[in-house]
């Protein structure tokens, strides 16, 4: 029997995390530390009870599908001050889309760039979506469900986790329809240059693909903001860029640490806003307007941000002093993922995680489920190697997990070694 889209698609990565550790416990009379998702911990603004209480008369309306006049504005107003563009460049009622955080907005851009795609393509050439490997694992399932070839591309130590996309083939780069990028990268906390990402925009201008770059973790930065693919255009095209080709993602769920809130934004073409804002009608979850209203204030404001960033900004220099003498450790440059290369202490990231739940009560996600088999034989993949660990947490729990994950993997080094 052939495989369908959903054996191609597979468990999700923390479907799979369970099963890896089902029936393992952690020891007892320890409190177990949950950093395998990478969900803030840290007090939603006090604004948002606020502004949801002051509009609740609007759960009784339905909200308008592409966002609120004043969210978009509120949304466009922040993406010029943050990538510098000039006032009026982005234009709030056709190049902003409000979205239901950024994944699902991820998923559904798929959908569009196939269906785009597919008249352009002759009878039997099926559409290719290309990925980072590792990569955040929506792409994967976008891909798949879009009836699209996946095509993963290496993001590793090699190239500095940035992918290679124009090294493809020329007949590959005209059947791809859409090409995902995130930076700063989830997992590997790296960032794009500018001249890459201005460089991935041409290509995709070359060979007719949308560019869609995912900035979830943009405002998680530790030395100097990371370029965005708004600022990239404008090197392209000037301050009156049309943005051709390029969609951005992003959402207050990690720069305002509020997840629950959904409030998600794509900024770009506004030929592909509208095909996407097509499909939302259909089948998008639309934002309510009390959480709107107060998302707009957040949109608008950069205190509570300011104060976000130094609190991760914390935890990954405790993590530098606690971890930094493991090997495969690699600080990121941004957002607030560790991307830790576990071969030289654990042997791969599987068990690496069991033994961390097993013996230390600590949760952390294997990178092989965050990345395709490389064509280096077998199943192998270029996350095998990893673990991704989230520094999410307040910094007395985040330093006890340290401890406690030096411990583990310090002992399985010399368990190795023996």
């Amino acid at each position: 029997m052939a495989d369908s889209k959903l054996d191609r698609m597979g468990d999700f990565p923390f479907t799979r995390l369970a099963a890896l550790l089902e029936g393992v416990e952690p020891p007892e009379g320890r409190a177990p530390i949950l950093m395998q998702i990478g969900e803030p911990q840290a007090a939603v603004p006090t604004s948002v009870l606020d502004d949801i209480s002051a509009n609740l008369d609007l759960f009784g309306r339905y909200p308008p599908p592409a966002g609120s006049e004043a969210y978009r504005r509120a949304a466009a107003a922040w993406a010029e001050r943050r990538y510098a563009l000039k006032p009026g460049a982005i234009n709030p009622a056709t190049q902003i889309l409000a979205t239901s955080g950024s994944r699902e907005a991820l998923f559904q851009a798929a959908l569009v760039a196939a269906a785009l795609k597919e008249p352009q393509l002759a009878d039997g050439v099926r559409p290719a979506i290309l990925t980072p490997n590792p990569h955040y694992h929506v792409y994967l399932g976008a891909g798949v469900m879009a009836g699209c070839d996946l095509i993963p591309v290496p993001a590793t130590p090699d190239n500095n986790f940035t992918p290679d996309y124009s090294a493809l083939p020329p007949d590959v780069l005209d059947r791809t329809a859409l090409v995902y990028l995130c930076t700063p990268g989830n997992p590997t906390g790296t960032v794009t240059g500018a001249q890459d990402l201005a460089d991935m925009l041409a290509l995709a201008r070359r060979h007719g693909f949308v560019l869609a770059v995912d900035e979830c973790y943009s405002e998680i930065w530790f030395d100097r903001p990371p370029t965005g693919g708004l600022e990239a255009a404008v090197a392209l095209d000037g301050p009156d860029s049309d943005f051709r080709g390029l969609l951005t993602f992003n959402s207050l769920s990690k720069r305002s640490g509020a997840p629950g809130l959904r409030c998600g934004i794509v900024a770009g073409d506004a030929e592909l806003i509208a095909a996407l804002a097509r499909v939302r009608s259909y089948g998008g979850a639309t934002l309510p307007g009390p959480l709107m209203a107060a998302g707009a204030r957040l949109w608008g404001e950069e205190t509570h941000v300011e104060a976000n960033r130094a609190h991760y900004r914390r935890l990954v220099e405790l993590a530098d002093d606690m971890l930094g003498g493991l090997p495969g450790y690699r600080r990121p440059e941004a957002a607030f993922f560790l991307w830790l290369d576990v071969r030289e202490t654990a042997g791969d990231g599987e068990t690496a995680a069991k033994r961390l739940w097993a013996e230390e009560g600590v949760k952390a996600l294997p990178g092989r489920y965050m990345a395709q088999a490389d064509g280096s034989g077998g199943d192998a993949t270029p996350g095998d190697g990893c673990i991704r660990i989230a520094l999410v947490h307040e910094e007395a729990v985040t330093a006890e997990a340290c401890r406690r994950i030096r411990a583990c993997l310090t002992r399985a080094a010399a368990e190795r070694a023996a």
